[in-house]
């Protein structure tokens, strides 16, 4: 009880100190690679330019005839402003985790690629070539920046979190997709192939149900850019063998040229099997039998007593052996099977929840942010100066009976309460033991959080039940004592967080933190 005491000895002035005191101040050959001094990875590409990568972003630069057409960009993506969690996918390049941006409390999908690996600096050169130059078209997965970590020998791209997953992942769970529902996932995904064709002139070499990512509002993105292709014009084309071998086109299995129509076939074959759930050809017989079934068999359609023949006709077109009589993106807009359901309602939101639990998305996410939020609570006082575009002027933290509304004035509460906290050492430091996090829906797109947990002497801030944790967090069972032995008091705080101006980015509109006795 005495210890309780003290715990509210020290929050209770807080009410009375209006001086703002303890707020922190604001503060040459295409696969060529090599680390250089100070964490830096230095990549090169003929088409692409120079790409130099350390913890803080990336610097593109790319050299004209003249100095007039030589360009650079700069893209800012720290990875000391990374707060990251456990991996979620895996795939062909690398593995996927979650994380929180601090600056913009950006949810994203943080993709670590190995850069001692040479056909990986390959794919991480057709990835950053491809991602920084389409970065915010609709229909391609949205990128954010990358980084370099020299302790993990890795490079990490930022991207959009699409927290569906992927039509590999739909197809697992309902079996196969209905027509309406995929006429008008093509209508989404169509235009961005047409861009990445016609303006950005690339061959994306790798669609795949597993390449078209999905989000429970709907969204339908292209995606995995490590295979890519530039073409200088419209007749320039490809030469090589690389990408997923099943979804390869007849012209690319024999190693010939090859160009935008051999997206075309891979896009076929993979409306194709999401429409009956399987993979069209036949794959027991290993690799080189298969080969031969993509060159000598006719090509796989669609049962027409089962299918429309809009979507029969659709496939066919797609699957054409010769190249030159594929249609063009374009083309693929007006064809009668995209037509057919244009006035079809079809909600892809509900189609997307029905196939996954939205709860336990919203979990997830709910347990990053009320990390994220402590992590940065906790941080040095070059972090902390996040925790003020949490909030906007408009949001209100209530505390001790009064409400403090608006950015500066929630920050300098939050300060004062960090800073009593904090107390005059470390080993009388009071920390947050998360125990608990519960979620629901709050609005179109918000989520309300409620975090209860102890108030405990420590250094760190730790996570009890079985949540989500950030690298470098320790978790219960790392601790040399028992928690409850240094517990002082109890907590229960709740946060309504909204959709922020930007993508995947949350603010906090209202916040509640309760003390209470144990």
């Amino acid at each position: 009880m005495a210890a309780l005491e003290e715990l509210k000895r020290r929050l209770r002035p807080l009410s009375f100190d209006a001086d703002g005191s303890g707020a922190p101040p604001a503060a040459g050959a295409r696969d060529g690679g090599e680390v250089l001094e100070g964490g830096t990875v230095n990549l090169l590409s003929r088409t692409s330019g120079e790409y130099k990568i350390s913890e803080q972003g990336f610097l593109k630069r790319k050299a004209g005839q003249d100095k007039a057409r030589s360009s650079e960009k700069a893209y800012r993506c720290s990875s000391r402003e990374m707060h990251i969690f456990g991996s979620f996918a895996s795939g062909s390049s690398g593995v996927i985790h979650r994380a929180i941006y601090m600056p913009t409390h950006r949810i994203t999908a943080l993709k670590k690629i190995n850069i001692f690996e040479k056909e990986k600096r390959e794919q991480i050169l057709n990835e950053l070539g491809t991602l920084s130059e389409a970065c915010c078209y609709p229909g391609l997965v949205e990128f954010h920046g990358a980084f370099y970590k020299p302790n993990s020998g890795a490079i990490y791209f930022a991207l959009e979190y699409m927290d569906c997953g992927s039509l590999a992942d739909i197809i697992r769970i309902k079996k196969f997709i209905p027509e309406p529902v995929l006429a008008h996932m093509l209508a989404k995904v169509l235009p961005a192939l047409r861009y990445l064709h016609e303006v950005k002139h690339v061959v994306h070499r790798d669609i795949k149900p597993a390449n078209l990512l999905v989000k429970l509002k709907g969204d339908v993105k292209i995606s995995d850019f490590g295979v890519t292709a530039g073409l200088h014009d419209s007749v320039s084309m490809c030469a090589s063998f690389v990408g997923t071998v099943t979804y390869m086109s007849p012209e690319r299995i024999r190693n010939s040229s090859y160009s935008y129509a051999a997206d075309i076939w891979s896009l076929g074959l993979t409306v194709l099997e999401c429409a009956t759930g399987r993979f069209p050809y036949c794959v027991n017989g290993g690799l080189s039998d298969l080969m031969l079934q993509i060159l000598d068999d006719p090509s796989p359609a669609p049962a027409k007593y089962v299918y429309s023949p809009e979507f029969c006709s659709f496939i066919s077109t797609c699957l054409q052996k010769d190249a030159d009589a594929r249609p063009t993106c374009e083309q693929l807009l007006s064809h009668p099977f995209i037509n057919r359901y244009k006035k079809t309602s079809v909600d892809l939101a509900a189609y997307f929840k029905s196939a996954h639990d939205p709860a336990e998305i919203l979990w997830q996410i709910a347990h990053m942010l009320a990390v994220h939020y402590y992590l940065i609570f906790y941080g040095s006082y070059k972090v902390w100066r996040y925790m003020k575009t949490f909030y906007r002027e408009e949001s209100v933290f209530s505390f001790l009976g009064e409400e403090h509304v608006g950015q500066s004035d929630i920050f300098r509460t939050l300060s004062r309460i960090r800073k009593m906290l904090k107390g005059n050492g470390p080993r009388g430091k009071i920390v947050h033991v998360i125990e608990k996090v519960r979620c629901c829906a709050h609005g179109e797109e918000g989520v309300a959080i409620g975090v209860s947990g102890s108030f405990t002497v420590g250094n760190e801030l730790l996570v009890c039940e079985d949540g989500l944790r950030a690298e470098g967090m320790p978790s219960s069972d790392e601790v040399p004592f028992n928690i409850m032995s240094k517990r002082i008091g109890r907590f229960r705080e709740e946060f309504f967080m909204v959709p922020g101006n930007a993508m995947g980015c949350f603010i906090i509109s209202r916040q509640k933190l309760h003390v209470i006795e144990t």
